[in-house]
């Protein structure tokens, strides 16, 4: 079967580390017709988008670089993937858990029997032999993972971390080997060899054990989905049916305590449902006959049946899914610089290790730098570095996502934490985009009662939100609205038609939202205006603390938005009032970047991609949300200042990282370079290695726990 497309998804194994994910991504971009390619480490997916491509032949290259990869749908299986991702990550820490196990026990008790034989007085010609036989041993049977991936770099003309790990271990074992076969009169390194084998993967195990638990939330997310549901037969029977295999317009039961197992709407029964999964809101919502439910929300009292709108494959869990393992896959511009520096770090650490060997032989003393180029090879290796970004990136799109904060990519989170302008826009945005009567001033010979009973007549067909408010007023006051006869909208001006045989007008008015006239004598004004969310003034000041400027961007008239802004808290002179699509673009072009904006409406989006960082909300059309970098389903502006908090927490973890990075190699290098770490520096620098690793991907599961704790506390207040 051929793939022929602009986009193809593929499921890669064998994947051990963040530095795994890069040679896939380069051996990927070497095929013609490949624009970008994105692979996630944690989800054992990839994602490549080009022109006119051939699913088979990329999965082919993939395979052949040492990742067996085979290509799959766009859909997810929510249950499915988070046991393979389980079990990938099992099996991982498992063969490094294997090899350390192994690499242990040979290295150890020959180890002691190197260093103790001539203490306990039994020295002979047999012991290098027994040595020689234990490392052989330990290079194929451990060595053997960190060989076949360096090999594989190779024959594409790269270089990897393993490359490092394979040369130096290698180094060191045929250099005792001819010692040994040439009976010279130099140490021999046997043991050092089985012994970094055995060290690096050690931290190798505890790297896939830590990555395993600080990628844990991509999995909450996936089990949100049930495994199974419950079909309901056309004989009112039911049966368990995979979650993955349900289509669309098929008849579900959905039990009290069961959560929803795919999308839909309810067509019997009455219940409330917990939905926190996309809203964030810990409170159930009342549900009944005609209503939609949102896979992955928990059913908590009444027994439902629903008629699925998608398949167990397209949910709103799988949708999440995919943007949060796209998010995951994709790089920051920090990563990508990151990379660039590992991409000729390992050739330049090559060439260092070499003119070490060379210094050292010149000065007469080869086995001191055979020993130091081997200690060099090890301790330069990148691999804290490839993890630095990624570790912090996967982190937070998983602890978002279970805040209903859905990052599109890593590099929209770089640009969310460092935002230092978020514009709002109002209507919809800081409002709720529902208008309410909030003043009524009828001319002396009439009462508010029959302003309004006669304004209400005239708005009634209309369909303007301004209509709806006074409509709604009337019925709120129980006021009975007369029917109008010969009804006329005029756009930009207002409403007319006969009401009790007088000719009745609701026009714009300057002074007010609208003038009501009887016969063209005027006979007073409405003032409707737009409830403000409840969470608008906490969020502005949120963002106020977290030192983001905040501007304010409407279509309305001046007065109003400035009423508005007063209320929430923006500065007057940051309200840009009574602009059109265009002019919203250039506004937010022309503010201090990076900047982010916040919308709902059909009318932003090309605002939202005209900023830096594009926030669509809840109440958002589809057209919003394609221009956004971030998606928000729930209807919280709150969330765009946690996604600021979240993004500068974790720039500030990259950093760390990197800092953690750089500092140990750069610092290393050179005391290995003269010896300075001595005949025992390869396993110094094996334990270091691991060390530096275990720190980036620690300070990555910090961030986590830190995320998390706060997520709590808001959910208990």
């Amino acid at each position: 079967m051929m793939w022929h497309m602009d986009q193809i998804y593929l499921k890669i194994n064998e994947m051990n580390c963040a530095a795994c994910s890069s040679s896939v991504e380069k051996a990927l971009l070497s095929i013609n017709g490949v624009d970008s390619v994105a692979v996630a480490f944690a989800t054992g997916r990839g994602t490549v988008k080009g022109t006119n491509l051939d699913g088979e032949e990329l999965a082919r290259v993939a395979t052949a670089a040492g990742y067996p990869t085979t290509v799959k749908d766009e859909g997810i299986d929510p249950a499915k993937m988070a046991t393979e991702i389980e079990q990938r990550q099992k099996k991982n820490a498992s063969d490094w858990k294997r090899r350390a196990i192994l690499g242990v026990a040979i290295w150890a008790p020959f180890e002691a029997l190197h260093w103790s034989a001539g203490t306990l007085g039994i020295e002979g010609p047999w012991i290098p032999w027994i040595m020689f036989t234990a490392s052989t041993v330990s290079m194929i049977l451990v060595g053997s993972g960190f060989f076949t991936s360096a090999f594989a770099a190779a024959k594409r003309l790269q270089t990897n971390m393993d490359t490092l790990i394979s040369i130096g271990a290698s180094s060191a074992y045929f250099f005792s080997l001819f010692v040994f076969a040439f009976d010279t009169d130099h140490s021999m390194y046997f043991m050092e060899a089985a012994a970094l084998l055995a060290i690096i993967s050690i931290g190798h195990w505890i790297e896939a054990t830590s990555s395993a638990k600080a990628g844990s939330a991509i999995r909450e997310l996936l089990r949100m989905q049930p495994d199974v549901a419950e079909l309901v037969n056309t004989d009112g029977s039911t049966s368990e049916l995979p979650t993955g295999e349900v289509e669309e317009g098929m008849k579900l039961l959905v039990r009290p305590g069961s959560r929803i197992p795919v999308d839909g709407y309810v067509i019997d029964g009455a219940s409330e449902v917990d939905e926190s999964i996309v809203t964030g809101e810990p409170l159930p919502v009342a549900k009944t006959n005609g209503d939609i439910l949102i896979a992955g929300s928990m059913n908590t009292s009444g027994q439902l049946i629903l008629i699925t709108n998608v398949d167990g494959r397209h949910t709103t869990v799988s949708r999440i899914a995919q943007l949060v393992t796209n998010a995951q896959s994709s790089k920051a511009g920090v990563q990508r610089l990151a990379d660039k520096v590992s991409s000729v770090f390992v050739p330049i650490v090559l060439a260092i290790a070499f003119v070490t060997v060379i210094g050292w032989i010149i000065a007469g003393d080869t086995e001191t730098g055979i020993v130091s180029a081997v200690t060099i090879l090890v301790i330069s290796c990148p691999c804290a570095l490839g993890l630095a970004t990624p570790m912090a990136v996967m982190v937070a799109a998983g602890e978002s996502s279970l805040r209903g904060i859905l990052v599109k990519d890593a590099g929209s989170l770089e640009l969310a934490g460092k935002t230092v302008t978020c514009i709002f826009d109002k209507t919809g945005t800081l409002t709720l985009g529902k208008p309410i009567v909030e003043q009524v001033v009828p001319e002396s010979d009439y009462t508010e009662h029959e302003l309004i009973r006669i304004a209400a007549s005239v708005e009634t067909p209309s369909e303007h939100p301004i209509a709806t408010a006074i409509v709604h007023e009337a019925n709120k006051r129980n006021i009975e609205v007369p029917t109008v006869a010969n009804f006329l909208a005029t756009p930009g001006i207002g409403v007319s038609g006969v009401v009790d045989g007088r000719k009745i007008s609701v026009l714009r008015d300057d002074a007010a939202t609208c003038r009501v006239e009887a016969d063209g004598s005027f006979i007073g004004r409405i003032s409707v205006t737009d409830e403000i969310r409840k969470d608008a003034k906490d969020t502005i000041a949120r963002l106020g603390a977290l030192g983001v400027e905040v501007h304010m961007l409407s279509g309305d008239r001046n007065e109003n938005a400035i009423a508005v802004a007063k209320e929430v808290g923006i500065k007057p002179a940051h309200v840009h009032a009574e602009a059109s699509p265009s002019e919203k673009t250039q506004i937010v072009s022309g503010l201090p970047r990076p900047s982010m904006m916040v919308g709902d409406g059909i009318n932003d989006a090309a605002a939202l991609a005209a900023s830096d960082v594009g926030v669509a909300i809840a109440s958002g059309t589809n057209v919003a949300m394609e221009s956004a970098s971030i998606i928000i389903p729930s209807d919280s502006i709150e969330s765009a200042a946690e996604a600021v908090s979240i993004a500068r927490d974790t720039l500030k973890t990259i950093k760390q990282n990197l800092v953690f990075a750089f500092m140990y190699n750069v610092a290393a290098i050179p005391l290995a370079a003269f010896g300075v770490l001595g005949p025992h520096g390869p396993l110094i620098a094996a334990a270091a290695m691991g060390f530096s690793d275990v720190t980036v991907i620690g300070n990555a599961i910090l961030l986590k726990r830190k995320l998390r704790r706060r997520r709590i506390n808001e959910i208990v207040q």
